[in-house]
């Protein structure tokens, strides 16, 4: 299930977005303004945002910058009323992969989602590099220095949320989620592996009683 997150302070415009989406198959998180959606990308990974402009406290367009100042590259739409051309400019300047002015047609709004989602999927299907490791994620590999590391297929599946969320924090429960499919793995045998990870040089931080994060040195 992929996940959005939603900026939106119209509370009719943001209820209907959230049952909509949520009947073709995407879980959203709903947040008011700004700052909320900021604490919420470093909580959570997200496959696309939707992002109004003329929100409480931080504006769409800070939001955004601040997102992409922090090498958050997830994909981002704007859903906006401000239908100048200088507007439309700012919204690309600032990281926008897309800009639907409001009012708009549902129908639209959702092939331009799922345009997005997959060209993004494209472009995250070759190869991660963080300091002088590369995860190739078709194949799931890992090399240092171009030499191959062998993982377990956990070790695996968890190498890969990590790449794919650089620099996002990962809630322990969605790790969990992720490694479990059908089995049971305790929050012990997660750690362990992560330890294990670490003694390689991945640099996973700890966000207590959070989760995890993988981060750039």
């Amino acid at each position: 299930m992929l996940n959005i997150l939603l900026l939106e302070d119209d509370l009719t415009l943001a209820e209907t977005l959230v049952e909509l989406l949520q009947d073709e198959g995407y879980q959203l998180t709903w947040v008011k303004d700004g700052e909320s959606a900021l604490e919420m990308t470093f909580k959570k990974c997200f496959d696309l945002m939707l992002l109004d402009i003329n929100v409480p406290v931080l504006n769409g367009f800070s939001t955004l910058k601040s997102l992409r100042d922090a090498s958050i590259d997830t994909p981002a739409i704007f859903l906006s009323s401000l239908d100048d051309i200088n507007s439309l400019a700012k919204g690309f300047e600032v990281g926008a992969n897309d800009y639907v002015k409001k009012p708009f047609d549902f129908d639209e709004l959702l092939i331009r989602i799922q345009a997005l989602i997959r060209k993004n999927y494209k472009s995250h299907t070759d190869i991660i590099k963080l300091n002088n490791f590369s995860f190739h994620i078709n194949k799931g590999e890992l090399y240092k220095e171009n030499e191959y590391i062998s993982l377990t297929q956990y070790e695996q599946r968890l190498v890969k949320l990590f790449f794919q969320g650089l620099n996002r924090t990962i809630l322990k429960e969605d790790i969990l989620f992720e490694l479990a499919r059908g089995k049971e793995v305790s929050e012990g045998a997660l750690r362990v592996r992560i330890n294990k990870l670490r003694k390689l040089g991945l640099p996973i931080v700890t966000i207590k009683s959070v989760g995890y994060r993988l981060e750039k040195g």
